[in-house]
């Protein structure tokens, strides 16, 4: 038995009345949609968020925030998670952008960023669009470099 061959068992189940096919059925007349008015229309559909001629909640409520369409998104690596790729060997030499995608750290059409959380125990040389301050330090500090894009 798997859940896509249940069924209820034998008439437990029955279907509802159809609508409109006259007074012996108990649903005609108007078609259980009440007298008149503009929802008894055919063709009928309400706005999404239309509350009746009222002024609508997201109309009510006021604006406020700013979203600058100049904004540019780096994505963030930290120097603990270029170390963990030093120390299991995954990367040799010079720390490009290509190698950081290699490594799965992001993908080649982002902009990248390195911050400074954790330490950078060997000196490499790391290439990114944007370092942290405190990222550049702990890099000159290691005997490495760090080279802006």
């Amino acid at each position: 038995m798997n859940l896509n061959n249940i069924k209820p068992a034998a008439g437990s189940t029955f279907n509802s009345k159809r609508i409109g096919r006259g007074q012996g059925t108990g649903k005609g007349g108007t078609s259980t949609k009440g007298h008149k008015g503009q929802k008894a229309r055919a063709g009928y559909s309400q706005k999404i968020g239309f509350e009746g001629g009222q002024m609508p909640l997201q109309r009510r409520l006021p604006k406020f925030g700013f979203k600058n369409v100049n904004r540019k998104e780096f994505r963030a690596i930290n120097l603990d998670d270029i170390q963990i790729m030093i120390d299991n060997k995954s990367v040799s030499g010079d720390i490009t952008k290509e190698v950081l995608v290699a490594n799965g750290l992001a993908t080649k059409n982002e902009l990248v960023k390195i911050m400074g959380r954790g330490e950078l125990k060997s000196a490499v040389s790391i290439s990114a669009d944007k370092f942290t301050k405190s990222a550049e330090e702990l890099i000159t500090k290691a005997g490495g470099q760090a080279i802006t894009l």
